[in-house]
């Protein structure tokens, strides 16, 4: 249970960082508002074509008669935008990340540079960095859709569908957040996805306590533009304390002062 508050301790330490580093967390919401624009954007699109699109699908509910092609038609155009809203809440970040990335790998090196000791850099051309992060994105999208089909067929048990399996299923997409998140500071020390969840399951406590709150927090779109720096800063450190618990901060001369070009070279990329 102590890792828990301490995954959730990461958290409210990588808020505290950006609020005392107020540039750095106006740098990191710029992703986050553009994305929020256009999905926003595409939501209003769906808010007014929906209708058009539910009535081209149904062309068998023509010659209904009132007030069943209503009834029909109104439920499956609600149920394409709950299905569209439902789409853009677990693709927001994966999407943030991604338009965010060579921001938020600047966010996490600072971090790194003012916890002292070594700041590792992948050494990859941003086309590169955005194919891998395109890649593994849709790699755990992938794993979130299985748990999310599974928990679904299991929310139809009576009791249990109505109490665990929400609760599980805000422990899978928390995990999911967390390793998305931690991925920005992980990948520049050359971890490809399959050694990062090895690397996380190691310590899933911590990691629950850290993207649970978080993603209760990012239900909603808003609040997760805000959050957003701070999580990658509090990811940034727990990644550190993931990959080497036991080492202690090397005392450098502060917050963006030191020089991070005597780093060693990353570990190669395996991809």
């Amino acid at each position: 249970m102590s890792d828990l508050g301490a995954g959730f301790g990461y958290l409210m330490k990588g808020q505290r960082w950006v609020a005392q580093h107020g540039r750095w967390f106006g740098f990191g919401l710029l992703p986050g508002l553009v994305t929020l624009v256009v999905y926003a954007g595409a939501l209003i699109g769906l808010g007014y074509g929906a209708d058009d699109l539910v009535g081209w699908a149904t062309p068998f509910a023509d010659d209904w008669s009132s007030p069943w092609q209503g009834i029909l038609r109104t439920g499956l155009t609600a149920l394409v935008f709950v299905f569209g809203l439902f789409l853009a809440v677990i693709t927001f970040t994966a999407v943030t990340l991604l338009v965010g990335q060579p921001f938020y790998e600047s966010l996490s090196e600072e971090v790194d540079r003012s916890e002292g000791g070594d700041v590792p850099e992948s050494g990859l051309p941003l086309w590169r960095e955005l194919w891998i992060s395109a890649r593994d994105s849709l790699r755990i999208l992938l794993r979130v859709a299985l748990y999310g089909i599974i928990l679904f067929a299991c929310g139809f048990i009576p009791v249990i569908g109505q109490t665990v399996v929400p609760a599980i299923g805000f422990c899978v997409s928390g995990y999911f957040l967390a390793e998305e998140l931690t991925a920005v500071a992980l990948q520049r020390r050359g971890m490809i996805l399959k050694d990062r969840l090895v690397l996380l399951r190691g310590r899933r406590m911590l990691v629950l306590g850290f993207g649970v709150p978080l993603t209760l927090a990012f239900l909603i779109p808003v609040v997760a533009v805000f959050l957003m720096p701070g999580a990658v800063a509090g990811a940034t450190l727990l990644a550190r304390d993931l990959v080497d618990p036991d080492a202690v901060p090397a005392p450098g001369p502060g917050p963006g002062t030191a020089d991070s070009g005597d780093a060693p070279a990353p570990r190669a990329w395996s991809t």
